[in-house]
């Protein structure tokens, strides 16, 4: 971000792009210090982050069992990879014009389209994370006469969270974009991206358009930065494999 920051100084120095189409860098900086101020702007935010927690909780809620079930039962997942192999290409914004006719402009609308395209990182880390549960360990826990319900919950997803989180963090970051894109070219009345566009289609500043875009960046780096925290904290031996 700061050396794009610096790039967009420059350009704006030299003159080769006029300041109304590419304002200066301190401009953009100034006007989104100057959105921390709005009340309006905080609650488009606040908009924001709501139907990105929501799409991003359920996803999880789904996502989770969904992949510890298909994750240790096999056929199960060969009779369902036809479904997800066909939901899975598909865009969540071509779904916009469905979820707008089946939940409106609101939160549900953008909390919809989170939940389709976050869940499946989270579905898949899962589903990897039961796979790569060593075979050993199962069958000790067979031995002492665990049920597949007990193994599931004692020793798959135990081995499993680590990858959970790590679905959970990207998820995280593709919810927010969807989020935001949704409240863009849907026209939500409320967001960040509902912000940008009320201000690029009402002929207002374009560093103020800028400002909107970099507080839904910084908003990104802030959630990745506490999930990242997170898996540091909860599972540290992850970060010493890495760096042997």
């Amino acid at each position: 971000m700061l050396v794009t920051l610096c790039l967009l100084q420059v350009l704006s120095w030299s003159g080769l792009i006029p300041t109304t189409m590419l304002p200066s860098a301190a401009q953009v900086l100034a006007d989104t210090v100057g959105l921390f101020g709005n009340t309006e702007f905080l609650l488009d935010v606040v908009a924001t982050m709501e139907a990105w927690a929501i799409g991003l909780a359920i996803a999880t809620a789904i996502g989770v069992p969904l992949g510890l079930v298909l994750g240790s039962l096999r056929v199960a997942y060969e009779v369902s990879s036809v479904v997800v192999e066909f939901l899975r290409p598909i865009p969540s914004v071509a779904l916009i014009p469905l979820a707008i006719l089946l939940f409106g402009q609101g939160t549900e609308m953008k909390a919809s389209l989170a939940i389709y395209a976050s869940v499946w990182p989270i579905f898949f880390n899962t589903l990897y994370g039961v796979r790569d549960v060593n075979p050993i360990s199962k069958e000790t826990a067979r031995t002492f006469r665990l049920t597949p319900f007990a193994i599931l919950r004692r020793v798959a997803l135990p081995h499993a969270a680590p990858f959970i989180l790590t679905g959970v963090r990207i998820s995280a970051a593709i919810a927010l974009i969807v989020t935001i894109s949704a409240e863009l070219l849907a026209g939500s009345s409320a967001g960040i991206g509902a912000y940008v566009l009320r201000i690029s289609s009402g002929g207002g500043s374009t560093s103020m358009v800028f400002a909107g875009t970099v507080v839904a960046g910084v908003l990104g780096v802030l959630v990745n930065s506490v999930l990242q925290a997170a898996e540091r904290r909860l599972f540290p031996w992850k970060h010493v494999e890495k760096a042997a």
